[in-house]
């Protein structure tokens, strides 16, 4: 991949009851953001969602409850200079397990904001955005 060639991810929207949307902090990174990642070579997103959600956070979930929401693209949040290219999805519900050993931290956010300077650019500027438009 060329270090000017988008890094492509797929990842998930998870709400708790109260509607707040579950962030992540991975190990070594400062930002946070949605549970997802790179797919595997051949992976298509509705997988990657899927089994980035459990390897991070240990949600099970049902592939065919993904919900598609968009293409989103943005600055990278751990990679200076590259462009984040994301295909989000959201999921009904779901319990969350424990932070896998490549999370460090969980936290919840209010999509409405306000948005800590410590958020990832691609959810403060362009998903959280769209998840509170009518």
């Amino acid at each position: 991949m060329s270090p000017s060639s988008p890094i492509t991810v797929s990842a998930v929207v998870l709400r708790d009851r109260s509607g707040l949307v579950l962030t992540v902090r991975k190990r070594g990174t400062t930002r946070f953001m949605f549970p997802g990642g790179k797919p595997e070579p051949g992976e298509s997103p509705e997988p990657t969602a899927v089994r980035e959600a459990a390897e991070e956070v240990g949600a099970v979930l049902d592939p065919a409850s993904l919900v598609y929401l968009g293409r989103f693209a943005s600055a990278a949040a751990n990679e200076q200079g590259r462009e984040v290219v994301a295909e989000v999805f959201s999921h009904p519900g779901i319990p969350v397990g424990e932070p896998s050993a490549e999370t460090e931290e969980l936290r919840w956010q209010d999509a409405a904001g306000p948005y800590p300077e410590d958020l990832a650019p691609l959810l403060a500027d362009a998903v959280l955005p769209a998840l509170t438009r009518p």
